[in-house]
């Protein structure tokens, strides 16, 4: 049996998380640079008595934006995948292509930009504690008619979440059709459109560091500036789906931090983060893009109570 702390987190994933069961056929796609966390997975799945099969992705295939008809194929034959791709806007479409494949036919870890630290850090934890307070802060949330998210730096968007469903991405990727993230740790659902108005001033969006703004009107992107969100408005293009509110999310991992690393930064205590894209089947919008932009010391208030102020969680 391994003994270091990857091992130990790879461990977790495959039996506390995706849950993986003697005889079930499980696709690891992974690249190089996450070659090592994929062995280690590999390593437990195979104590698991599951079938494992690597798709390693050469760089000179990248960026890739959709899948060839054999890799369609796979992930239609699968019961579980990991996707450990380094994160990169370019290949928004083929991991919107993933989770819904993941989705619809198996169940998904989706883990774009993990590494070995995240692994060490945020996956080797205790999951049943986490889910316990990311259920409380749903509980405080839920059906919310107006919901208020401000920062200091000049954040200030209204919104309501009724008859919205919340998720708790608590790490249980177990049940077919399920799809979450490793590190796990967020409350997350889709406000509703016609009422989310205002300003976002942000200070990271998918993996792209610097302060940006955003503006909206009824739940569409009307005004933006940052070179981050620059370039994501350029790679959406025309395609309008892409600039439509799609995802509210809370952080509820304690050991995650605030860092150039969108995939662990969403999941830090006292931070907030909205995504323009696809609602996965929560709210109305439908698009193969959705990009996080993070709000960090965010103070948020619902049904008339302060849920968090300055960072800081008050329930």
């Amino acid at each position: 049996m391994k003994a270091n702390k990857l091992y130990q987190a790879a461990e977790k994933a495959i039996f506390q998380s995706i849950k993986l069961r003697v005889g079930e056929s499980f696709l690891l796609v992974t690249d190089r640079q996450k070659l090592e966390i994929a062995e280690a997975l590999a390593f437990y799945a195979k104590k698991a008595g599951a079938e494992t099969t690597t798709y390693l992705m050469t760089e000179t295939l990248r960026p890739i934006t959709g899948p060839t008809k054999l890799f369609k194929l796979l992930t239609e034959k699968t019961q579980a995948i990991a996707y450990l791709l380094e994160s990169r806007i370019e290949e928004k479409p083929f991991r919107s292509f993933m989770v819904s494949q993941g989705s619809k036919y198996s169940r998904i870890c989706m883990m774009p930009g993990i590494t070995r630290d995240m692994m060490e850090r945020l996956v080797n934890i205790d999951f049943g504690k986490m889910n316990e307070f990311t259920n409380k802060v749903i509980r405080a949330m839920k059906d919310a008619e107006r919901v208020i998210v401000e920062n200091e730096a000049g954040t200030h968007i209204s919104f309501s979440v009724k008859g919205r469903k919340w998720e708790n991405d608590n790490g249980d990727i177990s049940k077919k059709g399920k799809h979450g993230n490793l590190p796990a740790g967020e409350a997350y659902t889709c406000p509703v459109e016609e009422t989310f108005s205002g300003k976002l001033v942000i200070s990271l969006i998918d993996d792209r560091v610097g302060q940006g703004e955003m503006e909206f009107k009824e739940g569409k992107l009307i005004r933006y500036k940052g070179k981050g969100i620059e370039a994501i408005v350029k790679n959406i293009g025309s395609d309008r789906t892409g600039l439509m509110i799609g995802e509210f999310g809370i952080g509820t991992n304690p050991g995650a931090r605030i860092c150039p690393n969108m995939l662990e930064a969403e999941k830090a205590f006292g931070t907030a983060h909205f995504a323009i894209g696809d609602s996965y089947g929560i709210g109305k919008n439908k698009s193969q893009h959705h990009y996080d932009a993070l709000i960090d010391k965010a103070t948020i208030i619902a049904k008339g109570k302060y849920i968090a102020k300055n960072g800081k969680y008050l329930i």
